[in-house]
């Protein structure tokens, strides 16, 4: 069985919302790697030095590579990737072996 590892960085008050579309698009399960920090092409502002930047998660789904691309577009829809800059990114990473 090929499998495909979706990986999704979306702020933390979507993460239910995505782990949901994923799966009723075939996914089984998630791993949540909750309060990550990062910087995307538009660095936020900050207030008297303070980090304004949203909490993100990382989730991260393995499913099989024939569900793959209908799961990664239904995270795209619920998170709103592409209405929201800023919203969250995902993408997939080929699985040579798991055990």
């Amino acid at each position: 069985m090929k499998l495909k590892l979706i990986v999704a960085l979306v702020s933390n008050d979507k993460t239910d919302t995505v782990v949901d579309a994923a799966r009723t698009g075939g996914a089984t399960g998630a791993t949540i790697i909750t309060s990550v920090r990062g910087e995307g092409l538009k660095p936020q502002k900050t207030f008297f030095g303070l980090d304004l930047a949203a909490q993100r998660d990382v989730v991260l789904f393995l499913v099989v590579e024939t569900r793959a691309r209908d799961i990664l577009e239904r995270i795209r829809d619920a998170g709103r990737f592409e209405q929201e800059p800023g919203a969250g990114i995902a993408f997939q990473i080929p699985i040579e072996d798991a055990v």
